[in-house]
């Protein structure tokens, strides 16, 4: 059987090893929401956005120039009757440099067609990879989600 993981493949000019350095630098290209350590092997973070998804994650491996992989140990999300989505995934990102650019190969292991979030989670990941982690390692900038700020209720 194909392999239905949804994966997306960006080129950049850089290297491979500041292709690594902007994937760790999640703040960069995610969210600024992001609480804790992303760049320190075994280390967790936790992600944000409102109240429609939260989730906790492992840095399980780090090979810098080469390799990243997240283990997604808990999540949520307001819009999915199935609230297993997303856990026990991994996201990988894969280095390589090819032809004199570097090819990063993101992964979510375990999101597949099948998830009720999957289109939704489809377009958020081809945005931030595609478009936010490409800007950040061609230019120094991402597009980040906004910190969001605190209200008193």
């Amino acid at each position: 059987m194909k392999n239905q993981d949804f994966t997306t493949t960006i080129l950049v000019d850089q290297t491979a090893q500041q292709a690594f350095n902007a994937i760790i630098n999640v703040r960069g290209w995610w969210s600024e929401n992001i609480q804790g350590s992303t760049d320190k092997l075994n280390s967790e973070f936790a992600y944000g956005f409102k109240d429609v998804h939260r989730c906790r994650i492992k840095v399980i491996e780090l090979i810098p120039a080469q390799k990243v992989v997240w283990h997604v140990m808990d999540n949520y999300f307001n819009f999915t009757e199935d609230k297993s989505e997303w856990k026990d995934t991994k996201i990988i990102f894969d280095i390589a440099e090819k032809e004199g650019k570097t090819e990063i190969r993101f992964t979510h292991q375990g999101l597949v067609p099948a998830y009720e979030c999957y289109q939704i989670c489809h377009d958020a990941w081809t945005g931030y990879i595609q478009k936010s982690l490409k800007n950040l390692i061609a230019t120094g900038k991402g597009a980040p989600n906004p910190k969001e700020v605190e209200t008193e209720a």
